[in-house]
């Protein structure tokens, strides 16, 4: 994608409307006025067949008509004559077509979509859309669209696949005083995506943070590397994160991997910080649209009122930055603005008593000190203090600090007074919130920001031509055999080619060879049955352990093998898997999917067969570096229990995390042939003693 093409769609010097109406109301109608309403200085094409005039326009019975380049068009005429529409644009040198029109491939017609699209590469032009309300662009004047006005003007772009979505925005950034510089709507993406808009908007001058409404990706990962190499903080609010293809998933992880969890890790990944409802997109919009990031972990709050301290307290561990008690310094040169009985800890509390100058001093000395990382300041409307000179206090103490690149948020909790005093704070950079949690997780946002970015730039691990070859010979022979899936022992043998330690595994196919296997590998043996047509054998009653002696051995083989044919008569047995019997650890998992979104995706969690129930798991798009598996390994809820829980020793989280990372790089490697995979369980030893995979599973695609 050039950058002229997103410029000729985003900000066009030209621009026909083709389906222009003279009829109010009209779609082709609406538009038109929009660009004149809006005061669009470049030049306006009416396009239709029939009219001479539109809303005082020379109206053009084609586009061959109109004299000069052209350099965008809205196209809005009904869907079975875009294609036809899309040749005229093609021959007349338009760079950006803006394609209002449904009918595609949201109602069915994919065909239709592909043929457009085709069509307009054929003649070097680009598409956003179609279905969508259009685009909107203030330093520009441009509303190309059918939402009624401009935004209120701001730092922020926001793409949505929602046109609504973007039309009730547009009307809400006024009542909200959240202002954006522009809003797309990108509909079915079926050319111009996110990723496109994302690389365009992070060059864009008038741009300081990127928001998204994310229905779903066509390109996850291509998403995920737009965001990695973007400057400017990128915020998404994600809608349909329900589960799905659990139910025809054949491994663990695949009944686990909800395309919520998936998405979520993505978006850590490529450093963009999610939004948990509208609300929330508004509010961390905001901040990260006026502020710098939070690149250290001191946050202190200054206020007036006790309650509203307690409640930023609250909301500030909430959000994962939790208050510390200010230095003594810090505190003997707040007390001198404050009565005897304020607190000077953290937060901060001037109590009621707290006028102008207090907060300018406050102000003034808090933000300059090196102790401070981000600066939140409360304030309580009273009778004795007006609040829109608190509001130039707190801003004049900012500036006359001479500091630059820390931030600051601001709530006010009252009546109109604190409503103007707090939209004049944001007019001056200065985000500001009517409840004091909201101006910590503004904060937070800013350092959950800076800590993402930091993530971003460690590499993932890779792999070498060895592990490659040995795990594709695998993998080919069962292909030629027909089979959709490796056995136990060939999944550890691909495993073992990746470096991950496996216990010790030998097939046997007669009852002799299993004893001899055994004794062989030493008492006591674990007894599996290998058949690609039983992946889960517990189920099958195809698994015993703690087996000790020879005829021990000879029981279970007669079992296991009469369990198996019980549970599926026409199964392939391969024979009964012998293998070390390992010593207790604790029960972990490594698994893997192939998202349809994001393509290799490995899984961490507890392991065991209570896996599905509890669902205690985190996700990560494969490759990973090893920082991001250390990450991964603190998300579950039972991370303290590998920490070390009630009195037991830590388990070995830095050999976890090594073997992660070499999981994520062989699924990788291997992600054109493998569908899913699972490592249940993977036994973690005390620090220092390793870890072991207990069972393996690989499942290919179907080719």
């Amino acid at each position: 994608m050039k950058k002229d093409q997103i410029n000729a769609l985003l900000a066009p010097s030209s621009i026909a409307i083709i389906g222009a109406s003279a009829t109010p109301g009209k779609i082709g109608y609406t538009v038109i006025k929009n660009l004149l309403d809006s005061k669009y200085s470049g030049n306006i094409y009416p396009v239709n067949p029939k009219d001479d005039e539109i809303q005082g326009l020379k109206n053009y019975k084609t586009l061959a008509e109109i004299p000069g380049e052209v350099e965008a068009a809205v196209i809005v005429v009904p869907a079975k004559f875009v294609s036809d529409v899309i040749d005229e644009c093609g021959k007349k040198g338009i760079k950006g077509l803006i394609i209002i029109t449904s009918g595609f491939s949201e109602v069915g017609d994919k065909a239709l979509e592909l043929e457009i699209v085709s069509k307009a590469h054929s003649y070097g032009m680009r598409i956003l859309g179609p279905n969508i309300v259009g685009t909107l662009t203030n330093s520009t004047k441009l509303n190309a669209s059918f939402a009624p006005y401009l935004p209120l003007p701001g730092k922020a772009s926001l793409i949505t696949q929602s046109g609504a979505l973007l039309i009730a925005i547009d009307a809400i950034s006024y009542t909200r005083g959240v202002g954006f510089e522009k809003l797309i709507s990108i509909g079915n993406m079926s050319d111009v995506d996110f990723a496109d808009l994302i690389t365009w908007l992070d060059d864009d001058p008038n741009t300081s943070c990127i928001s998204l409404y994310v229905e779903g990706f066509k390109d996850g990962r291509r998403f995920i590397e737009a965001v990695q190499k973007t400057n400017k903080p990128v915020i998404a609010l994600k809608s349909g994160v329900s589960a799905h293809g659990a139910a025809a998933a054949a491994s663990h992880t695949g009944s686990l991997a909800g395309s919520g969890k998936v998405y979520d890790a993505a978006f850590m990944q490529a450093g963009a910080l999610r939004a948990s409802d509208l609300n929330n997109l508004f509010d961390r919009t905001l901040a990260l649209s006026l502020q710098p990031t939070m690149k250290g972990d001191n946050m202190l709050v200054l206020t007036n009122g006790g309650g509203v301290g307690v409640l930023a307290t609250d909301a500030a561990e909430k959000y994962g930055v939790p208050l510390k008690f200010a230095p003594e310094d810090v505190q003997v040169e707040l007390k001198k603005h404050m009565p005897d009985f304020g607190s000077a800890k953290n937060p901060v509390d001037m109590t009621g008593m707290a006028g102008t100058d207090w907060y300018y001093k406050t102000t003034l000395f808090s933000y300059g000190h090196k102790w401070v990382d981000g600066l939140v300041v409360l304030y309580c409307e009273t009778a004795q203090t007006n609040p829109e000179e608190i509001a130039k206090s707190i801003r004049k103490a900012v500036d006359e600090s001479g500091v630059k690149g820390k931030p600051i948020t601001v709530s006010f909790v009252g009546g109109e007074r604190s409503d103007k005093a707090m939209r004049w704070l944001v007019e001056q950079g200065v985000p500001a919130y009517n409840a004091p949690d909201l101006a910590v997780n503004a904060m937070a946002a800013l350092r959950e920001f800076h800590l993402l970015r930091e993530m971003v730039g460690h590499k993932p691990r890779g792999t070498n031509l060895l592990d490659d070859k040995i795990a594709r010979t695998i993998i080919a022979k069962a292909r030629k055999e027909g089979r959709g899936a490796l056995t136990e022992i060939e999944s550890k043998q691909v495993f073992e080619a990746y470096g991950l330690p496996t216990a010790k595994t030998i097939l046997s196919t007669t009852e002799e060879e299993a004893v001899s296997q055994a004794k062989k590998i030493g008492f006591p043996v674990v007894m599996k049955i290998v058949s690609p047509d039983i992946l889960h054998k517990s189920d099958a009653g195809g698994v015993k352990v703690n087996i000790k002696d020879e005829a021990g051995v000879r029981e279970a083989y007669n079992t296991i093998l009469a369990n198996a044919l019980k549970y599926k008569a026409t199964a392939n047995i391969h024979g009964i898997a012998i293998q070390e019997m390992a010593p207790w650890g604790t029960e972990t998992i490594i698994g893997s999917v192939n998202d349809a979104t994001f393509g290799p995706t490995v899984m961490f969690g507890l392991g065991g067969i209570f896996v599905e129930v509890l669902k205690d798991v985190t996700f990560r798009v494969a490759p990973i570096s090893e920082s991001q598996a250390v990450k991964m390994l603190g998300e579950i809820r039972g991370a303290p229990i590998l920490a070390g829980a009630r009195g037991e020793a830590p388990r070995d989280r830095k050999a976890l995390a090594d073997v992660l990372s070499k999981y994520a790089a062989m699924i990788h490697e291997l992600g054109d042939e493998i569908a899913e995979t699972d490592a249940n369980p993977v036994l973690v030893y005390e620090e220092g003693k390793g870890l072991k995979v207990v069972d393996a599973r690989i499942i290919l695609k179907t080719k």
